[in-house]
């Protein structure tokens, strides 16, 4: 239990000093909070201007680590985030990193790149490390992507494809600031623009953080309402695309962060309704059809939390 306060009280300290620079925007916090603790990535859907690269390199500098924002167009190339090897007359080479080499990676509108570049992430959040010309190079840890994404449909973008949709632990929204919160953000722009946040922690601590992690405990019951929310989603006649086991094992890691937060040392099935809609909505795909008649992954999660049995 003493790891666990620790860890407690790590988060809160971390949630304290953005609450200095970013104001409101709760949710996405926590969401940023979760994936670092549990190992995983952040992609945040939402409008241009809602404060998104702020979060991110704020967050950087609190957890002592590197920052590196990468702004995605539909010319960037993958050697343009990987980094690249250059040759020299003399026969000697050099691999020069991309941005990819960071703690934290803010991959900005990620979707106005095309598919084959979106893909030059994949080996990095997956393996955490980069293959480049048969050499293996590793981003240092801790290492989380948080990817910001247009709504579908803007013009100029390509939508991510399952595969890459699903290497993120967490989905979240960020929209535009509610009357009373955009008044204080501009009655204190000048405080945020200054930037003056203090760094509370480093990388190691954040590694040890993990592991302490690891003694969450995670009842069978618990467990098992995890795999039946999954399944539910496997047998709906209206999805086209369902979660892998990845989604389930992104369900099970981030419930155990999301107690810490909370100060438990275990798991209960509140936890996983509250990280359901996060962790599971952008791994299916409604049927067209289905999408016709109105139906969309959020109405499809909603049911699922009504309907799926709660363990006592």
């Amino acid at each position: 239990m003493v790891e666990i306060q620790r860890i407690t009280k790590l988060t809160t300290a971390i949630m304290d000093e953005l609450n200095r620079v970013v104001i409101g925007k709760e949710d996405l916090k926590k969401a940023l909070i979760i994936a670092l603790l549990a190992g995983g990535h952040v992609l945040i859907e939402g409008l241009p201007g809602t404060g998104k690269t702020l979060l991110a390199k704020s967050f950087a500098k609190i957890i002592g680590g590197e920052f590196k924002r990468i702004q995605f167009t539909p010319d960037l190339l993958p050697a343009d985030i990987t980094g690249f090897t250059a040759y020299y007359p003399d026969g000697t080479s050099k691999f020069h990193p991309g941005p990819i080499f960071a703690n934290v990676i803010l991959a900005d509108e990620l979707n106005r790149a095309t598919p084959r570049t979106q893909s030059a992430l994949l080996e990095a959040m997956q393996e955490k490390q980069v293959s480049i010309e048969g050499t293996t190079y590793k981003p240092p840890e801790p290492f989380i992507v948080i990817a910001s994404q247009l709504p579908y449909g803007y013009e100029g973008t390509y939508p991510l494809t399952e595969i890459q949709a699903d290497r993120f632990m967490l989905r979240v929204w960020s929209d535009n600031p509610p009357a009373h919160e955009e008044k204080e953000i501009i009655g204190k722009i000048d405080e945020i623009e200054a930037g003056n946040i203090q760094t509370i922690t480093a990388p190691e601590e954040i590694i040890a953080a993990r592991e302490e992690l690891k003694t969450i405990h995670v009842s069978d019951p618990v467990k098992e309402y995890i795999i039946s929310m999954v399944n539910y989603l496997r047998r709906h006649p209206d999805l086209a695309v369902t979660p892998s086991p990845r989604g389930s094992i992104a369900l099970y890691k981030a419930s155990r962060a999301l107690a810490a937060l909370k100060g438990r040392s275990y798991v209960t099935p509140d936890d996983i309704k509250e990280l359901a809609p996060l962790t599971l909505e952008h791994r299916i795909r409604v049927k067209a059809e289905a999408e016709i008649e109105g139906i969309t992954p959020k109405n499809i999660i909603e049911g699922m939390l009504k309907e799926v049995e709660v363990p006592k």
